[in-house]
């Protein structure tokens, strides 16, 4: 028995170095360009199709949450406009604001040719005067790295902010909105399952533009939130604003504010034309947490322009259209800190350990499988493969589903598919190899003692 467990034990050993050996290979994405099936499922997870598909629907709290948190789209207005716009929404007192905007000249060239803007000075101080007037108000800000720093590589660590001009944001909080996606540019497809709750900046820490609305909602939660101290959390993503159904409000002409029925599993939104014209109940305000930010042109609008791709999205493989803007994530996140409903995952040396175990246990099923029944071994041993993958894919899929807990097994999975062929060549080369210098090593030892 003891050289049962020695043998099981090398062999998953064994496994794991293939399958680094195998996880390095295709890291170098050398056999990319003849796999388009891998690249169209490459940013796919299987805890995508549990949230896409068996997330239940927000239970009453959750639902009261959601409705604390009002989007205002701000279309393409100039700074004239939305200060007529904010001023439309701000008079009904809602108790936080967020605005996912800048309000800046880009690359800092204050010229009229170069930053139109300037050229309405009357806007830009009726803009700011509205600002400076809220002291519940959150701008937003980007992480930025210096030219040395960045000539250092890709490393996480970011030295510089990128804000609003100071007229716009001299009685405002600050809260950076980058989101953690694999994109290289704001053009490039994004996808975004996740978020940094805090960042140092220099010897500064600074808050999620979401976290910073959060907190001047409801400081209590936000806090407890932070004191997970997950460098990194998963959006437990509550809903989007369904299109579709405020487009067909707004062709029926009915009170946004009041239809309660349009609004499932979608957060109250409110079009540039609703509030310019005040069409909306002003209790649907009050009190609330406001986002203001580009949710396209119009409702409907198809304009990819800071859109991403989210774990809501129905199409998992090869997706064709991003479903959500960057301002309708902030108010997941928002959602999620507000109602406490976090999303846990396993760290990787958990996964690993897990992995390891598992493994383990299969060899020594397969070893007793291959003594006791030999002509049975090869199709029992896939069936036995096939049925734990599946188990293990439907585990991972409820987990999150269901329990709000996201584990991808990826290793688990990786350790099942080679424990059948990496026990065979164990068992059929490197074991036999093994017997046969231990016989050697054996034979030379009796050599010896003979010979003495």
């Amino acid at each position: 028995m003891k050289k049962f467990w020695l043998d099981t034990l090398l062999a998953t050993i064994f496994i794991f170095i293939v399958m680094i050996g195998v996880y390095k290979i295709t890291d170098l994405k050398v056999f990319n360009a003849f796999d388009p099936i891998s690249n169209a499922l490459a940013d796919f997870e299987l805890s995508d199709y549990g949230f896409s598909h068996f997330r239940p629907e927000p239970d009453s709290l959750e639902r009261s949450i959601m409705d604390q948190i009002v989007l205002v789209n701000i279309g393409e207005l100039d700074r004239r406009n939305f200060a007529q716009l904010y001023q439309n929404i701000v008079k009904y007192k809602p108790r936080a604001i967020g605005i996912d905007s800048y309000f800046d000249c880009e690359g800092g060239h204050y010229t009229v040719e170069d930053c139109p803007p300037l050229a309405d000075t009357l806007g830009n101080l009726m803009l700011a005067g509205a600002l400076q007037s809220t002291p519940n108000l959150v701008l937003v800000s980007k992480l930025l790295q210096t030219d040395s720093l960045s000539a250092l590589g890709d490393i996480d660590f970011f030295d510089s902010l990128e804000v609003s001009d100071e007229m716009f944001r001299a009685n405002a909080h600050i809260g950076f909105a980058n989101l953690v996606t694999d994109a290289d540019y704001q053009e490039d497809v994004k996808i975004c399952k996740s978020f940094v709750p805090k960042r140092m900046v220099g010897k500064r820490e600074e808050l999620a533009f979401a976290v910073k609305v959060a907190m001047l909602y409801d400081s209590v939660k936000t806090k407890k939130f932070l004191a997970r101290n997950n460098p990194v959390e998963v959006v437990n993503y509550k809903g989007n604003f369904e299109l579709e159904d405020v487009k067909l409000a707004n062709l029926k002409k009915l009170d946004l504010g009041t239809t309660d029925k349009l609004r499932k599993l979608a957060f109250f939104a409110l079009d540039v034309d609703d509030v310019m014209q005040e069409r909306f109940d002003s209790t649907a305000i009050k009190d609330k947490v406001v986002l203001f930010g580009y949710l396209g042109r119009y409702f409907g609008d198809p304009d990819w322009m800071d859109k991403f791709f989210t774990p809501l999205n129905k199409k998992i493989g090869g997706r064709a259209n991003p479903d959500m803007f960057g301002l309708v994530i902030h108010a997941n996140i928002i959602a999620m800190i507000l109602s406490e409903d976090y999303i846990d995952e396993l760290s990787t040396w958990q996964e690993g350990v897990i992995a390891f175990i598992i493994c383990f246990f299969n060899v020594a099923l397969f070893s007793v499988i291959n003594r006791r029944w030999p002509l049975f071994y090869d199709g029992v041993s896939v069936i036995i493969q096939v049925i734990e993958i599946v188990i293990c894919s439907i585990i991972v899929v409820f987990l999150l589903g269901y329990g709000g807990f996201k584990s991808s097994l990826g290793i688990t999975m990786g350790a099942l598919a080679l424990v059948g062929p990496c026990y065979d060549i164990y068992a059929g080369l490197l074991k036999a190899g093994t017997d046969k210098l231990k016989e050697i090593w054996l034979t030379r030892k009796q050599k010896r003692v003979l010979k003495t």
